[in-house]
């Protein structure tokens, strides 16, 4: 069975926050600020995961406890999880594929890889950040 569907919209537009801050600072310091390109993933990863907690805690998740002392530490290790799946699409690309123009390092680490960083990051925070009680990681709320 699937999350409830309060999570899921809860989740996901938190996540297109998150998104949204992600994208705006990756094209700007991988663009007119020149850094390279996982140097700009990594500093907007770290901006997009702060904006995903207090989203997560302060709306998707706020009648759930956060498990464990460290919530946000936890937190952070689930979507440094996501970010090494978009990292190494990012790099894959451009390195690999030699894909090296900014459009093509948005849609490998931006598009692609945010899309399978979402599955994994959705799974890590309710079953290991705000799981509830009686909830242990499954697909069902």
């Amino acid at each position: 069975m699937l999350p409830c569907r309060r999570e899921l919209i809860g989740f996901a537009t938190t996540g297109l926050l998150a998104y949204a801050v992600d994208l705006a600072l990756f094209t700007q310091l991988r663009g007119p600020a020149g850094l390279d390109p996982l140097t700009a993933k990594s500093v907007s990863f770290l901006a997009a995961c702060t904006v995903a907690y207090a989203g997560n805690a302060l709306g998707t998740y706020r009648t759930t406890r956060p498990r464990g002392p460290r919530p946000y530490a936890v937190f952070f290790a689930v979507n440094l999880a996501g970010a090494c799946v978009q990292l190494l699409c990012l790099a894959v690309s451009h390195y690999g594929l030699g894909l090296t123009s900014q459009r093509a390092d948005t849609v490998s680490g931006g598009v692609v890889g945010m899309a399978l960083a979402t599955v994994l990051r959705f799974w890590g925070t309710r079953t290991w950040v705000f799981r509830a009680e009686g909830r242990v990681g499954s697909w069902t709320g």
